[in-house]
C-alpha cells in the first residue's frame, strides 16, 4: 500500500508533467514566435507575491489518446488577483493540439465561467485557440453544455454586470471568434493575433478569395478597419499591462457580508494531518483530529456534540473567515441509547442534526464547508423501520436549498448518496477538492467487484455455462482492477467531477480564496428548504 509521502510525490509528479503541456518541442516552438506561454501568461499577469487557486489541473488525464490526448484540458484556469482585484483567469495552450477544444476543454471553459457567475467575478481570456478539434466536432459542438453555450454564458455575464476581458493572443477562429468579441474589452497582440470566421483556406474554397490570414483577421484590420478589437499591442506583454491597467480602474464590488476577523494559525500542526489519516481506506480515525489541523487556533465549537455523532457539526474560522463545518467522523461511537454506530455512515440521527446545523447556517449567513469521508447511509431494517430515508432526504433538501456558499473536501471515501448528501458536485458546491487520500464512487471497490462478479457468474449459469474458483477470481481481479483504477482522485479530476486533486495543506488557502470570491456576490435568493419530511 502507498505512503502518503508516495501519494504526495505522485501528486507532485503529476502535475510538474501537467505543466509541460504539450511538450518540450511544442513549446520551443511556441516560444520560438515570440509568445509567452499560457502559464507564463498567467504569471506575468497576476499580482506579485500573491496565492492563486488552479482549477481543473487534470482535466482530461488519459483521455483521447488516439489523438494524442489533451493535457489540462487545453488550457489553464486560475483564479488569481490582477490590480487588487479578485478575478478568473482562462489562458488557452496552443501547445496542445494547437490550443483546439476537445469536449473536456469545453467542459472546463464552461466551469470558469460558472465560478466566475456564481461569485460575480471579473473573467479573463487569454485566447490562443485553433477552435473546435474537428475529429471530434459531434460531442463539442452541438448539445447544451457544449461549445455554444461558452458564447451565451458571455452575454449573460454581460448582462448581470461581470466585466469580461479578452486578449486575442494567437489564433481564434470559427464560432470561437465570438467569446473576445462578446467581451467587455477586446485586445489584440500584432503579428500572433488574428480572428476570423473563417480562415484563408476556407475563404478560399469558400468564395474563390485569395487572401493572406493577417489581411483577413489581423491586428490592424480588426483595430483599424473593422473596428472589431479595441486596441493592439507589439507583445504579450505589453498587452497584458494593459489588462492591467484596465483591472486598475475598476470600481469596487458590494459584498455579501461574510464574517471575517484577523487571521490566526492552527495550533496544532497542520502538517500531523499526514500521520492523522490513516491510507488504509478502511481504518477508522478521529475527524475532529483533522479539522483541529485546519481551523484557526485549532478552535471548533461543536453543534449537539452528544447526538448523531457520525457527523462532527459546528463553527470555527479558517484564515478569520467565520464557516459552519460538517464533517463524517470516522471513528466508531456509541449512542446514549446504546447503540454502537460505524464511522463514515450516515445514521438518522446525523442527518437530523446536520439538516437543522445547515439550516442555521444559512440563517446566520455563514459559508459551509464539507469534509467527506462518508460510505453511505445506514441500511438494514432497524434502520429503514427507523425512517432513514426520510432523515436523509431533510439533510439533503436542506443543503441542496442553501444560500449560503458551500466548499467540499474529499478526505477519503466518497460513496453513494452520501456523496450527494455531503455535498458533492451535483449540489453547486462554489468549489469541490479532493485531497490525494480521496475515493468516488457509488460503493467501495470490493464491494462493487463481488457484486458484479455475482452478477456476471449468475448469468453464466444462466446460459449452462459453469466457471471454476481459478476463472471465479480471474473475473474479480479483473473487475476489481478497472473499478479500482476509477476510484482513483485523478479519474474524479480528468472528468472535472472534482476541481482538483491537492495536498491537504492546501485546504485553508482554497476554502479563503474561495470565500473571498464569494463575498463577491450579494445573497439575494431567501433560505426556503420546501416540504420537509418529518
Amino acid at each position: 500500500m502507498q505512503t502518503m509521502e508516495d501519494l504526495l510525490k505522485e501528486l507532485t509528479e503529476k502535475y510538474e508533467q501537467v505543466k509541460l503541456g504539450g511538450g518540450l518541442k511544442k513549446i520551443q516552438a511556441h516560444k520560438a514566435k515570440g509568445k509567452l506561454t499560457a502559464r507564463e501568461r498567467i504569471d506575468y499577469l497576476v499580482d506579485k507575491n500573491t496565492k492563486y487557486i488552479e482549477f481543473g489541473v487534470f482535466a482530461g488525464e488519459g483521455m483521447y489518446e488516439e489523438e494524442g490526448g489533451c493535457p489540462n484540458g487545453g488550457c489553464v484556469c486560475v483564479i488569481g488577483y490582477v490590480s487588487g482585484r479578485l478575478c478568473v483567469i482562462v489562458s488557452n495552450d496552443a501547445t496542445v493540439k494547437a490550443g483546439a477544444w476537445f469536449p473536456i476543454s469545453a467542459k472546463k471553459n464552461l466551469r470558469a465561467q460558472e465560478i466566475a457567475m456564481e461569485n460575480h467575478l471579473p473573467i479573463i481570456y487569454l485566447v490562443d485557440s485553433a477552435g473546435v478539434y474537428l475529429p471530434m466536432q459531434a460531442e463539442v459542438f452541438p448539445d447544451k453544455e457544449h461549445f455554444g453555450r461558452i458564447f451565451r454564458n458571455n452575454a449573460h455575464m454581460s448582462s448581470m454586470g461581470i466585466p469580461q476581458v479578452a486578449a486575442i493572443m494567437g489564433s481564434c477562429v470559427a464560432g470561437g471568434a465570438y467569446l473576445p468579441i462578446m467581451s467587455d474589452y477586446a485586445l489584440i497582440v500584432e503579428g500572433s493575433g488574428s480572428v476570423f470566421l473563417a480562415g484563408s483556406y476556407l475563404v478560399k474554397s469558400s468564395i474563390g478569395e485569395d487572401v493572406d490570414n493577417e489581411t483577413l483577421g489581423g491586428a490592424t484590420t480588426h483595430c483599424e478597419i473593422s473596428g472589431v478589437t479595441d486596441n493592439k499591442f507589439p507583445n504579450d506583454e505589453a498587452c497584458l499591462d494593459e489588462i492591467r491597467k484596465i483591472f486598475d480602474k475598476m470600481g469596487h464590488f458590494e459584498k455579501a457580508g461574510f464574517d471575517r476577523k484577523a487571521t490566526v494559525l492552527p495550533q496544532k500542526d497542520p502538517k500531523e494531518i499526514y500521520s492523522k489519516l490513516p491510507i488504509d481506506r478502511t481504518k477508522p480515525y478521529d475527524m475532529l483530529e483533522i479539522i483541529e489541523r485546519i481551523v484557526d487556533n485549532s478552535e471548533f465549537d461543536q453543534y449537539k456534540q452528544g447526538y448523531g455523532q457520525t457527523i462532527l457539526c459546528g463553527t470555527a474560522r479558517i484564515d478569520g473567515w467565520a464557516v459552519g463545518i460538517v464533517a463524517n467522523q470516522r471513528k466508531i461511537v456509541k449512542s446514549k441509547k446504546g447503540e454502537m454506530q460505524m464511522g463514515g455512515v450516515i445514521y438518522s440521527d446525523s442527518a437530523d442534526k446536520a439538516a437543522r446545523f445547515i439550516m442555521n447556517c444559512n440563517q446566520q449567513k455563514i459559508p459551509l464547508v464539507f469534509l467527506q469521508d462518508v460510505t453511505g447511509f445506514m441500511v438494514g431494517s432497524r434502520s429503514e423501520h427507523g425512517g432513514i430515508i426520510k432523515d436523509g432526504a431533510k439533510m439533503v433538501n436542506a443543503m441542496a436549498n442553501s444560500v449560503v456558499p458551500k466548499f467540499t473536501f474529499i478526505v477519503g471515501n466518497s460513496y453513494g448518496a452520501g456523496n450527494y448528501a455531503m455535498c458533492g458536485k451535483a449540489y453547486d458546491p462554489r468549489l469541490i477538492y479532493s485531497w490525494v487520500t480521496g475515493q468516488m464512487a457509488v460503493m467501495s471497490g470490493a464491494s462493487a467487484a463481488k457484486t458484479l462478479v455475482q452478477i456476471q457468474t449468475a448469468t453464466l449459469k444462466s446460459k449452462g455455462i459453469a466457471i471454476g474458483e481459478d476463472e471465479e477470481k480471474e473475473l474479480l481481479d479483473k473487475i476489481t482492477d478497472r473499478y479500482n483504477s476509477q476510484l482513483s482522485p485523478y479519474y474524479a479530476a480528468s472528468n472535472l467531477w472534482v476541481d482538483g486533486v491537492i495536498d491537504p495543506l492546501e485546504t485553508r488557502k482554497i476554502i479563503s480564496m474561495g470565500i473571498e470570491a464569494a463575498n463577491h456576490a450579494p445573497i439575494t435568493k431567501r433560505y426556503n428548504v420546501g416540504v420537509i419530511q418529518t
